[in-house]
């Protein structure tokens, strides 16, 4: 039986038998966003000085914190079970932390240019686009590439990026059928979400554009392009541009993380 603890706009369910999902209730926003983060964060930053002993790993998503744990890690002497604990402490931050509730908390605090290549092979999927919403080629790429997008988790593959603030004009269906393999770098739209595929891997958005840019790179400090809560501004560029870029990532020279 799947164990559930509603507490003030939140439950503490069991996810298999070595986690705990913290799920808020709300829509998905970037006040919900913060506050998930500003748990992970204060979490980390207390494992980091030696407490929560039983924690593994921490895994942010649109309105949930999953805590992997190691169930055979007793708690600390003196302290209760790891979900009470839990329970307390996001009560306590809710409570007592107004910035981690609110769109004004400062987020990740850096933007990252991905430029996007919206023309012919790298955008096979721009005609159905525009033709579903109706839109010209120049809107769609202009409506896409004005917004700054907000990080909302990264998942799916490495480094596979969940942004809101899609203008809705561009909300289109995925496909019906999936593409077996798209190119590393796809930029495509699903439904209310856009996004950009890391990998060479299948998948079912409709494809508007490519970047050049390695948004998940294992060799790197920080492996992935941006964090939660930072923004993305994708920047059209042509096809030479691409090109060029791409000579510039195989070489492994500047212009890998282009960010402002």
């Amino acid at each position: 039986m799947t164990d559930k603890m509603h507490i003030s706009g939140f439950v503490i369910q069991s996810n298999g038998d070595t986690a705990w999902d913290i799920c808020f209730d709300g829509e998905v926003s970037e006040a919900l966003s913060a506050l998930i983060i500003g748990i992970e964060t204060h979490l980390e930053q207390q494992m980091a000085s030696g407490e929560w002993p039983e924690i593994i790993e921490l895994i942010p998503a649109y309105r949930c914190l999953t805590v992997r744990y190691n169930a055979l890690q007793s708690a600390p002497e003196g302290q209760q079970p790891l979900k009470e604990r839990l329970e307390r402490l996001v009560v306590e931050l809710i409570d007592a932390n107004d910035l981690v509730r609110t769109p004004s908390r400062p987020p990740g605090g850096t933007t990252v240019e991905i430029p996007v290549c919206y023309e012919g092979d790298y955008a096979p999927d721009m005609n159905t686009l525009c033709e579903r919403v109706g839109l010209t080629r120049d809107e769609v790429i202009r409506r896409h590439s004005s917004p700054r997008y907000l990080v909302h988790m990264l998942g799916f593959t490495p480094g596979f990026l969940y942004l809101g603030g899609l203008d809705p004009r561009l909300a289109c269906p995925r496909k019906a059928k999936p593409a077996l393999k798209l190119a590393a770098g796809s930029v495509g739209i699903g439904g209310s979400q856009t996004g950009v595929y890391p990998q060479e891997t299948p998948g079912g958005w409709q494809i508007i554009g490519r970047t050049p840019v390695q948004l998940f790179n294992p060799a790197r400090d920080y492996p992935f392009i941006a964090r939660p809560l930072d923004r993305i501004q994708f920047v059209a560029i042509s096809a030479a541009e691409f090109k060029a870029l791409a000579l510039l990532q195989e070489q492994g020279l500047p212009g890998e993380n282009p960010s402002c």
